[in-house]
């Protein structure tokens, strides 16, 4: 039907209508519309699609009519434009073997010569081209260092700053690794210099960790292994033979630290050492101290705080050291006998050489803060009882040194005063050894199941 349509109105049409899906769609169309619809609304409906087809291309025009005038500027050019690119593709093609004929002139003739300053730059860079990305790895490394120690000292858990420590340990052997492996580079030098000042930095903050509050035996443990993988030139001394203490340097460090700690806690007592001066001051300037004075109550609360948290402290301090060093010095006293015994027939005995572990004279020290601060506040304390309740302490606090092996309850008889002020310390021994005696009984009655 649209095909015999077409052959009607093609003879009638100024331009002949193309056979296509479009024309026989509406040709179709027409043919199921009645004679009053083509003569009334069908031309209707042609006017208003034609004028709504007119408004859409022009709305189209005003706004992309700079990619049509673009286009069609192309689109003339398009017919030089071919020709030329095929024929400046044949010459590229033609001059690539030109090109690599003179590149291989070029590297055969000048692969021999080896003091061509030109060539060795261009080689270098090429080279650095190439290592750029394993540079910026290298130069990173510092930064990254720093940012695990930095890490590490901010992390107040335990498990947090040991995972970062040991990742700060790893970066610091990796880069002392790269130092070995290329010892005349400057670039390695540099970033060895930099994992210097933070391992320096982590030191110090291990140190300072030492000096914490309430250290645990397996901090304690933790943060000297640590000190032995930081600072290994602490170890030297014992290495070489050059001291007799079997634990190094850090075995001295440990103790300074927590002697630190020990007298920073003492210091708290500051408010009650200073109403203890008081009464000091106010028994000194008594014409009769031994008849008139009769204070001495803050003074016995002073030094009754003041040996429990020395009784508490000196042993914790004596104790950790043994178990954190106790181990080593039996393994290395046990290799370094037979060193000494092969070099006594070589080397001369110097008495100064050999010293004597800090442990050692540790406990002195210790003992001699306590005596110089009861020689000092004792006198102060006139009530009887009192005075036996703090001889007795101390006695206490004697006998828990003593098990570490620091016992220096007979350093306390030199405590003793002039006058009726002379404490009765075959008495006090007397009560304790008697007391001491009914609790071993005790404990000596209990059944073992």
């Amino acid at each position: 039907m649209a095909d015999s349509l077409l052959e009607l109105l093609s003879p009638h049409l100024q331009t002949p209508l193309s056979n296509d899906a479009t024309t026989s769609q509406y040709l179709n169309r027409l043919s199921t519309l009645s004679l009053q619809n083509l003569q009334t609304t069908e031309p209707q409906s042609l006017a208003q699609s034609s004028h709504s087809t007119l408004l859409s291309l022009q709305a189209l025009s005003n706004r992309s009519h700079r990619a049509f005038i673009t286009s069609a500027d192309n689109l003339s050019t398009l017919r030089s434009s071919i020709p030329q690119l095929t024929q400046e593709a044949q010459e590229l093609r033609d001059a690539v073997p030109k090109l690599d004929e003179a590149a291989v002139g070029f590297s055969t003739k000048y692969s021999k010569i080896t003091d061509n300053a030109a060539l060795e730059r261009r080689k270098k860079a090429m080279q650095l081209t190439r290592n750029v990305d394993r540079l910026s790895d290298i130069l990173e490394l510092p930064s990254l260092l720093s940012a695990a120690v930095s890490a590490a000292s901010a992390n107040s858990g335990a498990g947090a700053a040991s995972t970062t420590y040991s990742s700060a340990l790893d970066l610091y052997a990796h880069i002392k690794r790269l130092q070995t492996l290329y010892p005349d580079s400057a670039l390695i030098r540099d970033v060895a210099s930099q994992a210097e000042d933070a391992m320096k930095e982590m030191t110090t903050n291990l140190i300072a960790g030492l000096r914490g509050q309430n250290i645990r035996l397996a901090a304690g443990m933790r943060t000297v292994g640590w000190l032995r993988r930081v600072a290994p030139d602490l170890e030297i001394l014992r290495s070489e033979g050059l001291s007799g203490t079997e634990e190094g340097a850090l075995g001295a460090i440990f103790l300074i630290c927590r002697l630190a700690h020990l007298v920073s806690t003492l210091e708290a007592l500051d408010p009650l050492r200073e109403l203890a001066d008081q009464e000091t001051q106010r028994r000194t300037n008594s014409k009769d101290s031994l008849g008139s004075w009769s204070g001495g109550q803050q003074t016995d609360r002073y030094l009754k705080r003041y040996i429990e948290i020395f009784r508490e402290q000196s042993f914790a301090i004596v104790s950790l050291y043994k178990n954190i060093f106790a181990a080593e010095q039996s393994e290395s006293g046990t290799a370094s006998m037979g060193l000494r015994k092969s070099d006594s027939n070589v080397k001369s005995h110097d008495p100064l050489q050999n010293r004597p572990s800090a442990l050692a004279t540790f406990p002195m020290h210790l003992v001699q803060l306590l005596t110089e601060t009861m020689r000092t506040y004792l006198p102060n304390v006139r009530d009887k009882s009192s005075r036996e309740s703090l001889l007795t302490q101390l006695l206490y606090c004697a006998a828990s040194l003593g098990r570490l092996g620091g016992d220096f309850g007979m350093i306390l008889t030199e405590l003793n005063g002039e006058g009726e002020m002379e404490y009765e310390w075959e008495e006090v021994m007397r009560k304790h050894r008697a007391l001491a005696g009914r609790l071993e009984q005790l404990t000596s009655r209990v059944p073992v199941h």
